[in-house]
């Protein structure tokens, strides 16, 4: 597989992990039914992923800074970023791996609000029945894969590309003839043109203006030729 191809894949399993633990926080992770006697009512309360396991948001936004990360950086950052990646992973295994252990506890904070009653002990004997949902195993599964993707920078990316470069200092372009000069914010001059036939090489300056011998003249020169045009005198005539 080319560096190319490799760098494709494995950012958009960083996007594909991030998007399913953002999706597992936001949607219903377990039904809970208060005991009787409870004080509350005997309807089912959805415990949503951001109160049994609020920090998946933190990790799934930091997975999706670190995809914008992975595409710009050079090879050697992309090597810490690797290992973000497999912290990261890490963060959302362990996060998600303690409320599937105990879900009791993670629904403690609902049941505390729906009946005002505090304390792990308290809150487990008020909690009559609890069904589970899919979406704990979306999140640990989300998991699995930005960990396997940081695993994956770490041994291929230095095979990745590096980001292709817009703009270049030196540029080849054809030229009609000897004489045409393009001027333009970057004060383009053509080098050679004349001499090689078809084409010339066209170098940006950045500073004054390139001549044809490749030398820059000061600014103040460039002034005084302006003045003497101005005033109907051929600048070239001091030469």
């Amino acid at each position: 597989m080319t560096g190319a191809r490799l760098r494709f894949v494995t950012l958009s399993g960083c996007l594909v992990a991030a998007l399913l633990v953002l999706l597992a926080w936001s949607q219903s992770w377990y039904q809970l039914v208060l005991a009787p006697g409870s004080g509350a009512t005997g309807a089912p309360l959805s415990i949503s992923g951001d109160i049994a396991s609020p920090a998946l948001a933190a990790f799934a936004l930091a997975a999706l800074a670190l995809v914008a990360a992975l595409a710009l950086a050079g090879p050697g950052i992309r090597m810490v970023l690797g290992v973000l990646a497999v912290l990261l992973g890490g963060c959302v295994l362990l996060a998600a791996a303690t409320t599937l252990s105990n879900p009791v506890t993670a629904v403690s904070s609902a049941v505390t609000k729906a009946t005002g009653v505090a304390g792990d002990a308290s809150t487990a004997a008020l909690v009559g029945s609890l069904t589970q949902t899919g979406w704990p195993i979306v999140s640990f599964i989300g998991g699995v894969l930005l960990l396997a993707a940081g695993v994956v920078v770490l041994i291929t990316g230095g095979r990745w590309p590096s980001s292709s470069r817009r703009y270049s200092p030196v540029r080849i372009a054809p030229v009609d003839g000897p004489d045409e000069i393009e001027e333009s914010a970057g004060s383009t001059w053509p080098v050679g043109a004349g001499r090689s036939g078809d084409a010339a090489v066209l170098i940006e300056a950045s500073e004054g203006v390139t001549g044809f011998d490749g030398s820059h003249e000061s600014s103040s020169d460039a002034i005084s030729d302006w003045d003497s045009l101005t005033h109907g005198t051929d600048p070239t005539a001091r030469n």
